[in-house]
């Protein structure tokens, strides 16, 4: 396998990001400031090479990895989709908790979705072709699929993705030093910086 960087991109801002609502495949699209948020990762990236790139296929995902110059290239993948809510879709965890006192999608059982590791195993299939590919991978994707994917990059249970915050169309990196896996890059958004959120 070679020493590839591979660069994650988290989807810009939705309505449902706002709200905080868990949004695994219901497919929300970008607000408008989460398409300004997409033409300034374009920016930042100002048309890096990469090898590979993968998104996953929601909207949400494929706009933003289009408007941030990479529409032409993009290989739609669904091992990056976001996780399976199941029940909980469409669900805010404060909700959530008022039924099942301190719930959280990485520690309790998740009816009619995915388990953390079993995100994790898709991570894992990512990180492969990742490695597979020649040169810097870019991976467009979501929030807790890149956090169990980091995660799983430095040999950690994908439940550690927990303590791995992620904003909205945020640059992270995974790298190398010598043979080990490391983060070298997370949750930046120098990018962002001159933008106004929308809340």
């Amino acid at each position: 396998m070679t020493q590839n960087d591979i660069v994650l991109i988290r989807h810009g801002q939705t309505e449902w990001s706002i709200t905080g609502q868990h949004t695994g495949r219901t497919d929300v699209p970008l607000t408008d400031f989460g398409r300004q948020q997409a033409d300034a990762l374009g920016d930042m990236l100002d048309g890096t090479h990469f090898g590979l790139v993968l998104s996953s296929p929601l909207v949400r995902a494929w706009e933003t990895m289009a408007r941030a110059g990479y529409g032409t290239v993009g290989v739609p993948n669904e091992n990056v989709l976001e996780w399976d809510y199941g029940v909980y879709e469409g669900k805010r965890t404060d909700d959530i908790r008022t039924q099942i006192p301190g719930w959280s999608v990485w520690t309790h059982p998740i009816e009619g979705g995915e388990s953390p590791d079993e995100v994790g195993a898709r991570a894992d299939l990512a990180i492969e072709q990742c490695l597979a590919a020649e040169g810097r991978v870019a991976v467009f994707a979501h929030g807790h699929f890149l956090r169990v994917m980091a995660a799983r990059w430095m040999g950690l249970p994908a439940s550690a993705g927990a303590n791995l915050g992620l904003g909205t169309a945020t640059v992270s990196t995974l790298g190398w030093e010598r043979e080990n896996r490391v983060l070298t890059g997370w949750n930046d958004a120098c990018h962002l910086s001159s933008m106004d959120p929308v809340l």
